[in-house]
């Protein structure tokens, strides 16, 4: 099934596949759409699309062999450049579709709007060294078959041609499959204080990229 997938940039025409990962694979690794019934694209407008819009060049898909993106990495440089952005290009196109809730939220959907008008919650004065970060997704079927560290690898090398010194993410602390993988990709934790939900990691992208995943 995976052996002639293959990483390539990401392509405009990939917008509904990797809006369907992001959905697919939002809930701690799996199927995210009972939690979001009355907003299915509101995970991708907050984790995906922003990223391969405003900036492109750091957006790979896995390409199955036959032209449908079925993993993907998206990244920004600056994370404090991507929030203002965000805020400025970003919002701007989605927040009709997701007004901001008058009262503390009740629902997932509304605990992740409160995050798509918050994009300052990005900036997190620990990870200032790390001024990069990350987003990957691929689905189930493709996984553990080495896609991941590809793509892990594809993004980190267009950072380290940026001149960018090192890169985090942010992954839910229950989500341990994908704290092994990060773990064998080279990432290493970063100490924040009140992380909530998640757990942050990071490493330096001129590092080589461990073992199949």
């Amino acid at each position: 099934m995976t052996s002639r997938a293959v990483i390539r940039p990401y392509r405009p025409e990939d917008r509904d596949a990797v809006y369907d990962i992001c959905v697919r694979t939002g809930h701690e690794g799996g199927d995210a759409r009972h939690l979001y019934p009355d907003a299915l694209e509101l995970l991708p407008d907050i984790f995906a699309g922003p990223y391969a819009t405003l900036e492109p060049g750091l957006a790979f898909v896995v390409d199955d062999g036959g032209g449908r993106a079925v993993g993907y990495i998206v990244g920004a440089a600056d994370t404090a450049v991507f929030a203002a952005r965000f805020r400025e290009e970003w919002l701007p196109k989605v927040e009709h579709r997701y007004p901001r809730p008058v009262d503390d939220p009740r629902t997932p959907t509304e605990e992740m709007i409160g995050l798509l008008h918050n994009p300052e919650r990005m900036i997190v004065p620990e990870l200032a060294g790390y001024p990069a970060h990350l987003h990957i997704d691929l689905l189930p079927e493709y996984q553990r078959a080495g896609h991941g560290r590809e793509l892990m690898r594809t993004l980190l090398d267009a950072l380290a041609r940026g001149g960018v010194p090192a890169v985090h993410l942010g992954m839910v602390t229950a989500n341990t499959a994908a704290r092994a993988f990060y773990d064998r990709v080279g990432f290493h934790e970063i100490a924040v204080p009140d992380p909530g939900p998640l757990t942050y990691l990071g490493r330096e992208p001129f590092q080589k990229v461990g073992a199949a995943v």
